[in-house]
């Protein structure tokens, strides 16, 4: 397995979740350093504060429970931390354990405080956290969970060939951006604007007047 970056170069990765949702969402908070709380992201720390604990280490029959675990990918250029992982006793097709005997296979957990989204932006983040741990561990990741805090359910999520060609796309072009400290305009459909935290600090209905203004100056020039 060829390597493609070094310490340096590492994104964090919960950044490809914001990545997929809105490439200059992404770029003003991981290249300029931006941030704006809201109550949705007040109330997904909350979530994450309740699961983040890296002393945590549970035996629960032949399911071990580990919270805040580190990640990192060097063909991907992430580094990170997984909310969950369980390591499920299996037969063969697993890694040794220190401590535990037989096989494991470890099983990423993601949660998020709403509910099951019709885009793929919470299954790219867990993807991109099985791909590291693969790296990782030498194995193969098959599938994972995202729990949402407004169902009080997991969601299967299966990391198929084109859900982790998604992520190294986006992994790529991630890298791109920041190596040019580019940060992309606002796009020209804001129908998420709505919902971002960053809104005011985006104000994306800037670059809608722009449009309308350009557009206004190009029909009477011809």
């Amino acid at each position: 397995m060829s390597l493609k970056y070094n310490e340096d170069d590492l994104l964090l990765l919960s950044g490809i979740q914001h990545f997929a949702y809105c490439p200059r969402q992404w770029a003003l908070i991981h290249i300029e350093k931006q941030w704006d709380e809201s109550l949705s992201t007040m109330e997904g720390k909350q979530l994450h504060e309740r699961v983040d604990n890296p002393n945590f280490f549970e035996s629960r029959g032949d399911i071990l429970i580990a919270r805040s675990v580190p990640l990192s990918s060097y063909k991907l250029g992430f580094y990170g931390v997984s909310d969950v992982i369980e390591f499920h006793a299996v037969k063969k097709n697993g890694f040794l354990l220190v401590g535990y005997p037989g096989l494991w296979q470890p099983i990423p957990i993601e949660y998020k405080r709403g509910k099951p989204k019709e885009d793929p932006i919470d299954k790219v983040q867990l993807c991109a956290q099985a791909m590291c741990i693969e790296e990782m561990l030498c194995l193969d990741v098959k599938y994972g969970y995202i729990f949402y805090g407004a169902t009080k359910h997991r969601q299967k999520v299966l990391f198929e060939p084109v859900l982790k060609r998604q992520v190294e796309d986006l992994s790529a072009q991630m890298h791109e951006l920041f190596d040019e400290k580019y940060t992309p305009k606002a796009n020209r459909n804001i129908q998420n604007c709505k919902c971002c935290s960053l809104v005011d600090i985006c104000v994306p209905k800037l670059r809608q007047k722009k449009l309308k203004v350009d557009s206004y100056v190009n029909k009477y020039l011809e």
